[in-house]
């Protein structure tokens, strides 16, 4: 036989399909297009919030030893620091309870007094209590994922505080846990107002990733001070006005800008709270807007 009649194909069994390199391509430009996708339209967002619930148990587990931890650690406190907590906890209590009072008898004049002047009945406070679970797994934001979802009546857009200040506000929700966006990340922005001045700004994460907030398009002759108290100013429909969300720490003004640079350090436990509260936004309590009168006739008409 000749060599040139010798079957050279591959048998079968080494036969292959596409390459390897087409493969990578064809890959490629479906992670691209999925990529895209999620990030114009959102197409994902259904399957993670199944994946969120199918894992709910697994992650569940998995912070069992934690908690069991920390239990651990609560229960051999020393006799001395116990008594110690327990005074200063009396003492919190004392005062608190003269601000309580305090609180009341300035609510019951601010009711009378807007009665008084006709104007609208400030709106509830509704809130839901919640854990907070761990933090989220991008490195990029400051976010972290607390134990209350949509099937206990977290909604988008809802306001989170601890009990120093604000913490953040939630920005994705899923049927048993939430993801909460903290007021330092660069991402977020909240209206706030200078306590001392009245004057109504915005307060940002800070983009260098220092942990804290900056007021922005504030002028050079500003009248801010260092140590001035900045809380919601309520305008944006989302946050309840008078929350405490930082103090202006340092302030510098730069002689080629027109804008000084605010920094402000966030009075709410940002890397460190447990116990938060998930409030109701704002706009979900303002009334609707009354059905438009009917139009006047037109003037020369006919009767």
């Amino acid at each position: 036989m000749s060599l040139g009649t010798i079957d050279r194909t591959p048998p079968p069994i080494f036969k292959q399909g596409l390459s390897a390199f087409s493969k990578l391509i064809l890959f490629s430009a479906l992670a691209l297009f999925l990529m895209v996708a999620d990030s114009r339209f959102k197409v994902t967002l259904p399957l993670r919030a199944v994946l969120a619930t199918a894992l709910y148990p697994v992650q569940w587990l998995a912070l069992q030893p934690v908690r069991v931890g920390r239990a651990v650690g609560d229960y051999f406190i020393t006799a001395r620091q116990a008594q110690s907590q327990a005074e200063t906890a009396g003492l919190m209590l004392a005062t608190q309870a003269l601000r309580s009072s305090q609180v009341e008898q300035l609510t019951f004049e601010n009711s009378r007094l807007r009665k008084l002047l006709d104007l609208r009945e400030q709106l509830q406070v509704v809130g839901v209590a919640a854990e907070v679970l761990y933090d989220a797994a991008d490195p990029y934001t400051r976010k972290v994922v607390i134990s209350k979802g949509l099937s206990q009546g977290v909604v988008l857009g809802s306001p989170v505080i601890d009990e120093l200040g604000v913490l953040g506000q939630v920005t994705l929700v899923n049927p048993l846990v939430s993801e909460v966006t903290l007021i330092i990340d660069r991402d977020l922005a909240i209206p706030v107002l200078n306590v001392r001045t009245g004057v109504r700004s915005l307060a940002f994460g800070d983009a260098s990733g220092s942990g804290g907030l900056e007021l922005r398009f504030m002028g050079s002759t500003s009248d801010v001070q260092q140590g001035d108290l900045l809380t919601t100013s309520g305008v944006d429909g989302v946050y309840p006005p008078g929350l405490p969300v930082a103090r202006i720490d340092s302030i510098e003004r730069r002689a080629e800008s027109a804008f000084a640079r605010i920094h402000c350090t966030p009075l709410a436990l940002v890397s460190g709270a447990r116990h938060v509260m998930v409030l109701q936004p704002q706009s979900a309590q303002i009334p609707a807007r009354p059905a438009d009168a009917a139009a006047l006739p037109k003037k020369g008409g006919r009767s």
